[in-house]
């Protein structure tokens, strides 16, 4: 299970994580970490020096404590709404795939009663939104395991 770096459409990054499970089966995940430290450490910052110019100017301190718990109320609320955004995609055998070029990869879902049509199209990673690189890498797996399962279902003869 390796993970890759790319960098989304917005120049954010972003990464890539392969499993497979088996021959025929792969989990693609991409994520996008929405936490960043440099703006933690300075919010973090603003409200202690905000809080200590409070504390000298007042000698309360009872500054420092609000502080204290500004801070913490202030991270649970911002850990609980801004999340690691993470999408995955789990790839068996009888997906099809389809790549656009707008930065969009859809996969094309068939009704097992009527093989030759297509019952639905989802888009993928609509959240994440990975560069063209990212989705050539995600398509080349997928097809990797369609291959397979063509592969197999022609030496069992079956069509």
């Amino acid at each position: 299970m390796e993970e890759r770096p790319y960098r989304s459409a917005s120049g954010a990054p972003i990464a890539l994580r392969c499993r497979q499970h088996s021959a025929s089966c792969r989990e693609l995940v991409v994520r996008c970490p929405r936490l960043q430290l440099r703006s933690l450490s300075a919010v973090t910052s603003a409200v202690w020096l905000a809080a200590y110019a409070l504390f000298v100017l007042s000698e309360n301190s009872m500054v420092l404590s609000a502080a204290i718990f500004i801070t913490l109320i202030g991270l649970i609320i911002y850990l609980h709404f801004v999340k690691i955004d993470q999408e995955s995609l789990l790839v068996i055998g009888s997906l099809g795939i389809q790549q656009k070029v707008v930065y969009y990869l859809c996969i094309l879902l068939q009704d097992p009663g009527d093989p030759q049509g297509v019952s639905e199209v989802v888009p993928l990673f609509q959240s994440s939104k990975p560069r063209l690189d990212c989705l050539i890498e995600v398509y080349k797996s997928c097809q990797e395991i369609l291959e397979q399962r063509k592969t197999a279902l022609q030496s069992s003869g079956i069509k």
